[in-house]
């Protein structure tokens, strides 16, 4: 299927969009919801911050970010990746509203970022490691959410990462897991992956998004354990602020502390969450479009430039540093989202959500959301995908299981970082074994050799040629050929020149074909670069 920029979909377009994809999108949007509600919560919880800042974040994300974005499928709210920072940043910086003025300036940053085009950063991702970043956080997933299918839910903040606040790691808590087990839970959750995996197949029944089944079962799960001695405790229940009038809700605010505006260490702050936040949201960007069904391309600039406005509403608000998040736009993409619209309505629902029924969201259990979250990572981690990376070659089969090392064992950036040094040592391999072919013709006692040089010929290439020219025999006939040749790097040239130059000295003849002195790379048309 042909490949088309998102950013083609302007307004009239999505206006069609939304109207044919609307019964797509609204269960979509639902299904979100309820996958980031809990995650905005346990995001907050982590991050030392107040639970509000966690759903501000995302009813920020869902809807003002959403709606400047050029992606259709992403959907931005706090990440888990950042908890850290968050953490050491607020302690370090004295007060939290401090670190709001931290995240505004770190919103000023990415909106730059994003008007001086460095969203194409992404764009230098090898697809192996971005799919074993997929996989690595599908696996984690799986991880993560095992013990709240089981009924353990004392961390139910990580969703990217393998060291927890508590000085646990992802397997020793799912291992305490299994040993504190709740009989209700694990109930709930059964039937819940149940009805997400044979729902589907009963085609009267698919018009009735089956995570809105899982919801309803679980509610009613935990009323019918409610009375017995297996009844679920209120930390295995989502809990939300109650707000019960206008006063409360807008007390609930935080402006940030614009005296320090030129402080040092808020500037750092700042940088680092600038940099850090826009390097994840340039990866789950690039991973969403692969798993786009329409295959659409987003515009990365313009993600940056509404990422940076998000920042800023947030950080003005109360509420904490966002990325577009991986876990809750492959659950977009999963339950069916097709326009940005889904994101939209999550946000919305986050908002309403937290207005007029907490009562009622803090009935749902939070197995019956793990449910949906391990489903998901199987989607993203499923064996399939192994398979055929496999079948691609060493050379992106084995990037990829690093990558997925990497993220699941140490977290997800160092993880994406190292599985690109690897796949950096396989493109140096690569490019050092096919800069020329070469073929060796004898006539009588003399030899002539036809070295025909590879359309790109880089600096990477010269230890590769300098080897074969000293390996040639003496009294040879060579001819080095540059007819396929649009770029020669100067060094190679010097190596070439130098080698033709001093070659009379072991008798061997030496004919350039088609090789210039100098080779000029072409510029690109900035006007048809992408727009923001």
């Amino acid at each position: 299927m042909k490949r088309t920029n998102s950013s083609s979909f302007g307004f009239g377009m999505n206006k069609y969009l939304q109207k044919r994809n609307l019964k797509s999108d609204l269960p979509a949007g639902i299904v979100v919801f309820l996958v980031a509600l809990p995650l905005c919560l346990g995001i907050a919880l982590a991050s030392g911050a107040p639970l509000f800042a966690g759903l501000l974040t995302g009813i920020i994300g869902g809807i003002v970010v959403a709606s400047i974005s050029g992606s259709q499928l992403s959907v931005s709210g706090p990440a888990a990746g950042l908890t850290t920072i968050v953490l050491a940043a607020i302690t370090s910086l004295g007060s939290y509203q401090a670190f709001l003025m931290a995240v505004v300036l770190a919103g000023v940053f990415q909106l730059i970022l994003g008007l001086i085009k460095a969203g194409t950063i992404g764009n230098y991702f090898p697809s192996s490691v971005i799919e074993g970043m997929l996989a690595g956080i599908g696996v984690l997933l799986i991880l993560k959410q095992l013990p709240h299918a089981l009924g353990v839910d004392s961390d139910f903040f990580g969703d990217e990462g393998f060291f927890q606040k508590d000085g646990e790691n992802t397997f020793s808590a799912l291992g305490n897991a299994f040993q504190h087990f709740s009989i209700a839970a694990i109930a709930i959750s059964a039937v819940s992956i149940l009805i997400l995996v044979l729902w589907p197949k009963f085609k009267k029944l698919s018009s009735v998004p089956a995570p809105l089944v899982v919801v309803a079962i679980g509610i009613i799960g935990a009323i019918v354990f409610g009375g017995s001695s297996s009844a679920l405790k209120e930390s295995q229940m989502v809990t939300i602020p109650v707000v019960n009038n206008a006063a409360e809700f807008f007390g609930l605010f935080t402006m940030p502390d614009f005296s320090k505006l030129f402080d040092s260490k808020v500037l750092m702050v700042a940088v680092t969450i600038a940099v850090v936040a826009s390097l994840e949201t340039l990866l789950s960007i690039e991973a969403i479009d692969k798993i786009d069904p329409l295959k659409r391309v987003s515009p990365t600039n313009r993600e940056l430039v509404a990422q940076g406005v998000g920042n800023i509403a947030s950080g003005m608000l109360g509420g904490l540093p966002m990325t577009s998040v991986i876990v809750r736009s492959s659950a977009n993409v999963n339950s069916g989202g097709r326009t940005k619209m889904s994101a939209i309505f999550h946000g919305s629902l986050l908002l309403l959500s937290l207005l007029f029924i907490p009562a009622i969201i803090n009935m749902i259990p939070l197995s019956c959301l793990a449910a949906i979250l391990l489903v998901t990572g199987y989607k993203l981690t499923r064996i399939s995908l192994f398979k055929h990376m496999y079948h691609k070659g060493w050379d992106q089969f084995i990037p990829f299981v690093v990558t997925i090392v990497g993220v699941v064992g140490i977290d997800l950036l160092k993880g994406v970082g190292i599985g690109m040094a690897v796949s950096i040592f396989y493109l140096l391999r690569t490019n050092m074994r096919n800069p020329f072919f070469y073929k060796v013709q004898e006539e009588g006692n003399k030899k002539n050799i036809r070295i025909k040089l590879a359309e790109e010929v880089s600096f990477l290439n010269k230890a590769s040629i300098q080897v074969l020219l000293s390996g040639i025999p003496n009294e040879t006939n060579v001819i080095i050929d540059g007819s396929n040749s649009r770029y020669i790097d100067p060094d190679v040239l010097e190596t070439i020149f130098n080698y033709k130059h001093n070659a009379y000295t072991k008798g061997i003849i030496v004919t350039l074909e088609n090789i210039k002195k100098s080779y000029i790379v072409p510029k690109i048309n900035t006007k048809i670069v992408e727009k923001i």
